[in-house]
């Protein structure tokens, strides 16, 4: 039987920690078509989730593309937000 390889770098600290913390700070030309976006965990309750996924069936996109929209709709940036 074959041995799962061990993925030490999953875990593992940075060497240089302020590289790593302004590698978020790259601009998007440097990886083409990558665009930095963030996961955003809420809570809900099975009823309330069933209804975002069959909404979100029905308008035919993703619940994703549409939790996007509606948060993008109720919190529009201010003047001093960039794009």
């Amino acid at each position: 039987m074959s041995e799962r390889p061990i993925r030490r770098d999953f875990a593992s600290r940075p060497a240089d920690p302020e590289h790593w913390i302004k590698a978020a700070d790259v601009a998007p030309e440097h990886h083409p078509g990558a665009m930095f976006t963030a996961r955003l965990t809420i809570d809900v309750t099975p009823d309330l989730r069933g209804r975002i996924k069959v909404a979100a069936f029905l308008r035919g996109v993703t619940v994703a593309e549409m939790m996007r929209d509606l948060l993008a709709r109720e919190f529009p940036p201010t003047s001093g937000d960039q794009p």
